[in-house]
């Protein structure tokens, strides 16, 4: 039985897998990037936390700014390369097959697939950062779940679907970090820039969006399918998609939602009395 598994596997990864990425860093195997994203989860909940513990937060200002502003940057070039080489030119957005020649443009989504991978792991400073400052409330489930699975997740679609349907995943969700990223790095720069942030609310909706566009681009191969795309592959991204839908709007209720009825119930009563809701008070 054993043998039979490892037959499987070792067929599944040297002959079903996409040779244009078998001599890629970190692409022979899944097992790297689930150690290197459980590490992470260690990191974040366990050993940073307690590093911190009993020191003060870091005053990281120029470093939050800069970095903000790279993952922008890097952000909208992947959303450029994408509409410049597939989905504003001759991606069908109904169905999209994989294109596995070596010619220009499939090379470079070849290219494009794995560098949106890696930034999945630079990602991951936005929570180091938070528990540098001591933000550890920025620190909750869904941010260590969105995170901590996304290099896992979007390493099987460039081992095997580096482009084609699937890509409007990261095709999107490029376009949402460059606004993201952008938001954070305004954020950074201090208390002068706040009056620009209004539209904070608007990016968590923009956020969910996103997952929508996702789920329902996935699963109308479940009805339509005439490229013959793997079916695999529409469970495994729509099913990413109604995940983080699911949890960011759990996020957009708690964050949102709970706090405009405090804000109403201030506003009714007519004073400044303070009001304990869940065992805080406003003002």
């Amino acid at each position: 039985m054993l043998h039979k598994i490892q037959t499987i596997w070792q067929d599944l990864m040297q002959n079903k897998s996409d040779p244009r990425v078998a001599n890629y860093f970190l692409m022979s195997s899944p097992f790297p990037t689930i150690i290197i994203c459980l590490t992470y989860v260690y990191l974040v909940k366990v050993l940073l936390p307690k590093f911190m513990e009993n020191r003060k937060p870091f005053k990281i200002q120029k470093t939050l700014i800069v970095y903000n502003f790279a993952q922008a940057l890097f952000s909208l070039c992947l959303w450029i390369e994408a509409c410049q080489i597939a989905w504003f030119r001759h991606y069908s957005w109904r169905c999209q097959a994989v294109d596995y020649s070596r010619n220009e443009f499939a090379m470079r989504m070849v290219v494009g697939s794995y560098l949106y991978y890696l930034s999945k792991f630079s990602e991951f400073f936005d929570t180091f950062f938070f528990i540098m400052r001591k933000r550890n409330d920025q620190v909750s489930t869904l941010h260590v779940i969105h995170h901590g699975i996304m290099p896992f997740s979007v390493w099987w679609g460039v081992k095997f679907m580096p482009g084609g349907h699937s890509s409007f995943f990261a095709f999107l969700n490029t376009f949402i970090h460059t606004i993201m990223y952008t938001y954070y790095m305004l954020a950074a720069m201090g208390p002068k820039m706040q009056k620009y942030l209004w539209w904070k609310k608007y990016l968590t909706m923009f956020q969910m969006a996103q997952f929508v566009a996702i789920f329902v681009h996935a699963f109308q191969l479940f009805f339509h399918n005439p490229c013959n795309y793997p079916i695999v592959f529409a469970y495994w991204i729509g099913g990413h998609g109604v995940l983080f839908l699911i949890l960011f709007m759990n996020f957009y209720k708690q964050a949102y939602m709970k706090k405009d009825k405090k804000i109403k119930a201030v506003d009714l009563n007519g004073n400044s009395e303070n009001i304990s809701i869940e065992g805080k008070k406003i003002k």
